[in-house]
């Protein structure tokens, strides 16, 4: 349980999908401008890795690695479809957006309406496809895997609330007319990056 705990701060602190790999910029910079909206992406965010994680773990596992499809037949075992990866992941992802985007716009209209464009785009969000790739790459078990993805999700949430809280406040700010818009927020997000790095070491 421990090693699940030290995952999950691991993966939203010191490998936190935004700061350290820089993935899912697109709709951190642009859905970052309103604390409520940036709540409902990064909680969206955080349902469809934490599913989506596990559930491509076990098509990897159990369909696309070579001798996965062993348990259909022997003379499968020497089968390898890990070519059809990308699809495969991209599939799923896209699968639990629809399911995400459906059920927001079921219960909160509002939210759904300034969410836009980029509550669809959550399927084609690098930092969700990217959970997937990483936890392959990683080797990890199903529950290693499950807890990568609620981390890597949890750590793209705080960093899209605490960016979209201090984009609020530079409203009534002073801003440099050099600065202001993207320039400033990219310098915030920077800033940001190397303050999540300062949880470098931090463990259980």
């Amino acid at each position: 349980m421990t090693d699940l705990i030290n995952l999950i701060i691991k993966s939203a602190f010191m490998d936190n999908m935004v700061f350290a790999y820089f993935l899912g910029m697109c709709s951190f910079l642009a859905v970052s401008k309103k604390v409520s909206t940036a709540n409902g992406l990064g909680l969206a965010v955080i349902f469809v890795l934490t599913c989506t994680a596990p559930l491509n773990w076990l098509i990897q596992k159990h369909i696309l690695e070579e001798g996965a499809l062993a348990w259909i037949s022997p003379k499968f075992s020497a089968i390898d479809l890990t070519f059809l990866q990308l699809l495969m992941f991209i599939a799923v992802i896209a699968s639990f957006v629809q399911l995400v985007e459906m059920i927001i716009e079921k219960f909160s209209p509002v939210l759904y309406g300034s969410l836009g464009i980029f509550l669809p785009l959550i399927a084609v969000n690098c930092s969700i496809l990217g959970g997937s790739l990483f936890m392959v790459q990683r080797d990890f078990n199903l529950s290693e895997a499950t807890a990568f993805g609620f981390g890597s999700g949890f750590g793209f949430y705080l960093a899209i609330i605490a960016l979209a809280a201090i984009r609020e406040k530079l409203k009534y700010s002073h801003v440099p007319n050099g600065l202001k818009g993207l320039g400033i927020t990219m310098l915030i997000t920077g800033l940001m990056g190397l303050a999540f790095k300062t949880f470098i070491g931090m463990t259980l």
